[in-house]
C-alpha cells in the first residue's frame, strides 16, 4: 500500500493530503451506505445492527449508535470467535479491530473518529511520539476502513432474521406461502 506523504522540503514533516483523505472518506461513505441499506426503511435507525460472516472465525458487526439530521455514528467491530479458554479471550478481544465512524450525509463522507481505543485521531502526528502513532495515522485508519468495507461487500454473507416471514405449508406436495390463492 502506497502512503500519501507530502513532505515539506525544509522541515521534512508529513503534511496530510486533504484531497486524498476526502476522496477516501467519500469512497468509504458509498461502501458503508451500501452495507447499511435496508429495504424495509429509508434511513438507518439508532440501534440497528448488521452482521457479516466472511469465514468460520471471521465476522463483523456494524451497529448504528446515533442518527441525526445530517450525521450518523456507527460502530464497526470484528466479533470474537467463541472459545472456552477465558484467558485467551481477554487478550484476543484487545487485538480485534474496532472503529467508530461518523457519516456526514450532507457531504457524503465517512470518517473514522476513533480506532483501537484512540479516541481522537489527529490528521498528523510528530514522529516518534509516546504512543508510536504513524505520522499519517488518520489516512492509514481510513484506508483500513476502506479495505474492511470491501471485504464485507465482496465476501460477506448477511445474517437474515427469519422471524416475521410467512409460514410455509409443508402439508401439501409443493411448498407455497400460506394464504396463496391457487
Amino acid at each position: 500500500m502506497v502512503s500519501n506523504y507530502a513532505l515539506n522540503a525544509t522541515a521534512k514533516k508529513y503534511r496530510p493530503s486533504l484531497s486524498s483523505l476526502m476522496q477516501l472518506c467519500e469512497h468509504n461513505y458509498l461502501m458503508l451506505t451500501k452495507l447499511l441499506l435496508n429495504k424495509n426503511q429509508d434511513v438507518e435507525k439508532a440501534g440497528d445492527q448488521y452482521c457479516f460472516f466472511i469465514a468460520e472465525h471471521l465476522n463483523y458487526s456494524i451497529t448504528v449508535k446515533e442518527v441525526t439530521r445530517y450525521t450518523s455514528l456507527v460502530h464497526i467491530v470484528q466479533n470474537q470467535p467463541f472459545s472456552n479458554d477465558t484467558s485467551k479471550n481477554s487478550i484476543d478481544k484487545m487485538l480485534l479491530p474496532s472503529m467508530i465512524i461518523r457519516l456526514y450525509h450532507d457531504a457524503r463522507m465517512a470518517e473514522v473518529n476513533s480506532s483501537q481505543n484512540i479516541r481522537f485521531i489527529k490528521p498528523r502526528y510528530d514522529y516518534p511520539n509516546k504512543k508510536m502513532h504513524l505520522p499519517d495515522e488518520k489516512q492509514q485508519v481510513n484506508q483500513f476502513l476502506k479495505e474492511w468495507l470491501q471485504l464485507c461487500l465482496q465476501h460477506g454473507q448477511v445474517a437474515v432474521d427469519l422471524t416475521g416471514l410467512a409460514e410455509f405449508s409443508l402439508n401439501s406436495g409443493n411448498n407455497k406461502l400460506i394464504g396463496d390463492v391457487d
